[in-house]
C-alpha cells in the first residue's frame, strides 16, 4: 500500500481530469487493501445518484453528492494557494509535513 501524504481537512487543488483547477477541502481519504487510495473533495466531482424511498429519505429521488477522485489527481495547496509537494521532516521526536514550495509546516 502506498504512503498517503494527504489527510482529511487539507485544502487541495485538482490537477487533472474534468474538474481540473477546482479547489476544495478533503472530506475523506479512502484506503482499501489492494486498491489505490482515493479522496473525496468538497464540491468537486459531483454526481447524481438515484435513491429509493427509505425511512431516512421518504421522498427518494435524485441526490447530488461528491464522488471520489484518485489521490494522484490532487495536489496539496500551500498557504498562498499554489500546488505543492509534501516533504516529511523530523522536529524533535515528531514527524511534520512540510510544503516544499515554502518550507513551512502544514
Amino acid at each position: 500500500m502506498t504512503k498517503v501524504k494527504i489527510k482529511r481537512g487539507d485544502n487541495v487543488l485538482v490537477t487533472t481530469g474534468k474538474n481540473k483547477g477546482s479547489k476544495g477541502e478533503v472530506l475523506e481519504v479512502i484506503k482499501k487493501e489492494g486498491k489505490d487510495p482515493r479522496v473525496i473533495v468538497a464540491g468537486v466531482n459531483i454526481v447524481k445518484k438515484h435513491t429509493k424511498p427509505s425511512a431516512a429519505n421518504p421522498q427518494g429521488g435524485i441526490v447530488e453528492k461528491e464522488a471520489s477522485i484518485h489521490i494522484s489527481n490532487v495536489s496539496l495547496m500551500d498557504d498562498k494557494g499554489k500546488a505543492t509537494k509534501v516533504a516529511i521532516k523530523m522536529e524533535g521526536d515528531k514527524k511534520v509535513r512540510v510544503a516544499k514550495t515554502t518550507g513551512k509546516s502544514i
